[in-house]
């Protein structure tokens, strides 16, 4: 994937990757690009269309204004109006992003309430803004990340019910699949991602294949409760630069740390998850990630 630097964001990628990002067709871009002169696209020297992080945004609040009933043309218009009114976040040195904090806290609870009273397009709306205002990595981060753990933690303690758990689970789980969309295409290394048999919060995981995505990186998904000889098969088909295996507890690693011992003889093997010590790494000859989901993916596409 070509990446250049941008004084509207750390990022300038081709129209293909702006497509897989959005879920919007190249054709269609092109078209409010012409028509609404939605997207400004800088040229290489060799001609071709660089499309910036602002890009992007234009292009998301245009979404948010069609879901809400706009016509393209008033939402493209919308859309320009409140880029132009109000940069929508300044990436600050070393790529971390300063938005608003108020408008990321409302966000925050109008998202979680959405999604305690089983809202599901008040929910999509409310995370539609958050990305259209903030990075992913943000999202994820600060708005994402704390909901789940404050969940499972609310769900422990019986303030909120099962049903309320998965349905919260199942409308993040689709939205993080739409992000995740081709992300075995682009042309970086390759991580393979997967959690070991009978741990299926994946999540977490998700988050990080997404956000090491957005760095370059291409990504082998295997996802919740994975085979042991399914993962090692994977590993000899595929040559991946990376294996990370995660789970939520130490017993998720036990059975299975002769396997993990071999793997990490023949390819990178990382560890992963509130399961993931450093004694079970040093012990089979991996490495912990440290921090949370994101954190973790921006150090490993750093460290490249």
């Amino acid at each position: 994937m070509l990446r250049m630097e941008s004084s509207d964001g750390p990022n300038l990628v081709r129209i293909g990757e702006l497509s897989r990002r959005v879920g919007v067709s190249s054709h269609v871009l092109r078209a409010w690009e012409s028509r609404y002169w939605l997207l400004t696209p800088v040229r290489t020297s060799g001609g071709f269309r660089l499309y910036s992080d602002g890009d992007e945004r234009r292009v998301r609040r245009m979404q948010f204004h069609l879901a809400e009933g706009l016509s393209a043309a008033e939402a493209a218009g919308a859309a320009i109006a409140e880029a132009q009114a109000q940069p929508a976040a300044v990436v600050a040195e070393g790529g971390s992003e300063v938005g608003d904090s108020n408008d990321l806290r409302e966000l925050s609870i109008a998202w979680q309430g959405a999604l305690d009273h089983f809202d599901e397009p008040g929910a999509q709306a409310v995370l539609d803004r958050l990305l259209s205002d903030f990075s992913v990595a943000t999202t994820l981060r600060d708005v994402v990340l704390p909901y789940l753990h404050e969940l499972g933690e609310r769900w422990a303690q019986g303030d909120v019910t099962i049903a309320q758990e998965h349905f919260a689970s199942n409308v993040i789980r689709g939205r993080l699949a739409g992000l995740a969309r081709g992300w075995g295409s682009a042309r970086g290394p390759l991580a393979l991602l997967a959690c070991p048999p009978g741990e299926m919060h994946e999540l977490s995981l998700m988050m990080f294949g997404i956000v090491l995505n957005r760095a370059g990186w291409r990504v082998e998904y295997l996802g919740a409760n994975t085979p042991i000889p399914e993962l090692v098969h994977a590993v000899g088909r595929s040559r991946p630069e990376l294996v990370v295996v995660a789970a939520t507890t130490t017993e998720g690693f036990d059975t299975i740390r002769a396997e993990l011992a071999r793997l990490a003889k023949v390819v990178p093997l990382a560890v992963a998850g509130a399961g993931a010590t450093k004694p079970l790494a040093d012990g089979v000859g991996a490495r912990v990630l440290v921090g949370d989901p994101v954190t973790a993916a921006q150090n490993e596409s750093s460290a490249r």
